[in-house]
């Protein structure tokens, strides 16, 4: 394809027909604080091949990085072991250069590889039916907001203080397009999340209660008592789950009555790489499935009774008109979607509860020895492998001191909810597979040494 640059009288146009007057007008919804008023600080404007591999070496050199230091963060995006199997399989011509099946009765590799992957999802979250991925939690977050408001036909959602405060703020600036109403409140330091504070919540107006599970300070809500409410309000459950490994040892959300289902599927078979790219899992009960946005594959039999696969519902405005479309979402994250049903399938169901008994253990270990520093206490009766301990300082300070010291030791709430005196002494630590016993001997004398 040749390059077609633009002239000015182009850009000139196209800037008078949506309505603004310069290019900067369209970054306006960017802070002003967030904006770059010139180059990059230190960076050179130019500089040959050989001399910016090195520069960017001794920068990179700057990163304490989760395999060279005991690591104990969580908090939507976790550390597991990834068998080098998924990479050497992914890595496939015929899976890395796979793309949207526009032709899919030509892509039967394609399709029985989301087939596959969305019979794991929905067995893994209990729903009837799961889709064909999205692009990551938060924003399946959002369009599960969206396709309750579809079904229920309201515009008010309840988001529980236990949802992760990103994927919070991701509802928020997309509901700014639709007029949605968006009831989001901050987390309570309480043993366990505070289920009937946003039972009360609920009202006649109400599409549906978000909630996450385990919740973004490691505590268990009870869905069952929150699905109920919501029902007999005639509103929707919508269960987050960030941690999907917690579903090896606790109930899976749609049978404790979640309607739809939505999570980060990060943490089996994709690894944390720098913050993406992350794989969407979505989930929900059958007689929703028309609402669902992204794709649905199928099982089906050719004219001459072979096992085949199809694109059975496809609701992506690049396969139908955009005002019958139920999502803009674009793409599937196919290869992350890939890497997670490979590792679920070496796993398999028994191997999955064996890994999540594994990471409950740890965490169990590292909470009764981080109790023992004096100061810290753990906020937690009930976690999975992230729970919330109590410092005597302001987190904040004690993780940036861990940080010099060589280890990762949580995330700070006051990194999460900046501005939040009340939270600022918290700090979630979460310790899956890959934390050893002697990680979490020097987490605790380091904590020691900067509490002291």
């Amino acid at each position: 394809m040749r390059y077609m640059p633009l002239t000015e009288n182009d850009r000139a146009e196209m800037l008078r027909v949506i309505g603004a007057a310069s290019v900067d007008d369209l970054f306006i919804d960017v802070p002003e604080e967030a904006r770059l008023s010139g180059p990059i600080e230190g960076l050179p404007l130019h500089a040959s091949e050989p001399a910016v591999e090195r520069h960017m070496s001794r920068l990179a050199a700057k990163n304490l990085t989760a395999g060279n230091a005991p690591f104990f963060l969580g908090a939507g995006a976790y550390r597991h072991h990834v068998p080098a199997s998924v990479d050497h399989l992914i890595q496939r011509g015929e899976f890395l250069t796979a793309y949207t099946p526009y032709q899919p009765e030509i892509a039967q590799g394609t399709l029985q590889v989301l087939f596959e992957f969305q019979t794991q999802v929905a067995r893994l979250f209990g729903t009837d039916v799961a889709n064909a991925s999205m692009y990551d939690g938060s924003t399946a977050c959002w369009e599960a907001i969206l396709m309750a408001g579809r079904v229920t036909r309201r515009a008010r959602a309840v988001l529980s203080g236990g949802l992760h405060p990103h994927y919070a703020q991701v509802v928020k600036t997309l509901a700014k397009f639709t007029n949605d109403e968006i009831d989001v409140r901050l987390p309570e330091l309480t043993a366990a999340p505070d289920d009937a504070a946003i039972i009360q919540a609920i009202d006649d107006k109400t599409s549906c209660v978000v909630v996450q599970y385990p919740d973004i300070l490691g505590r268990i809500p009870d869905l069952a008592a929150i699905a109920d409410a919501a029902h007999a309000k005639g509103a929707l459950l919508i269960a987050v789950v960030t941690e999907p490994v917690a579903l090896g040892l606790i109930e899976a959300p749609g049978e404790a009555g979640a309607d739809i289902v939505v999570g980060e599927g990060q943490s089996l078979g994709v690894g944390l790489q720098f913050g993406g790219p992350y794989l969407g899992l979505f989930g929900c009960r059958e007689k929703f499935v028309r609402q669902m946005p992204g794709r649905l594959c199928g099982q089906t039999v050719d004219a001459e009774g072979k096992r085949g696969f199809v694109l059975t519902l496809s609701t992506r405005e690049q396969h139908i008109r955009r005002e019958k479309a139920t999502s803009n979402i674009c793409t599937n994250a196919g290869l992350c979607a890939l890497a997670f049903s490979i590792h679920m399938t070496l796993l398999g169901g028994e191997g999955l509860g064996r890994l999540a008994r594994v990471n409950h253990a740890r965490a169990q270990k590292m909470v009764a020895r981080l109790t023992k520093v004096p100061g810290v206490t753990c906020l937690n009766t009930s976690y999975f492998n992230e729970a919330t301990l109590l410092l005597p300082k302001d987190a904040r300070e004690a993780v940036r001191a861990l940080a010099d010291r060589g280890v990762l030791g949580g995330v700070s709430l006051g990194r999460l909810y900046p501005g939040v005196d009340a939270l600022a002494n918290g700090l979630l630590v979460t310790a899956t597979e890959t934390v050893t016993d002697e990680d979490i001997e020097v987490f605790a004398t380091e904590l020691a040494g900067v509490l002291s």
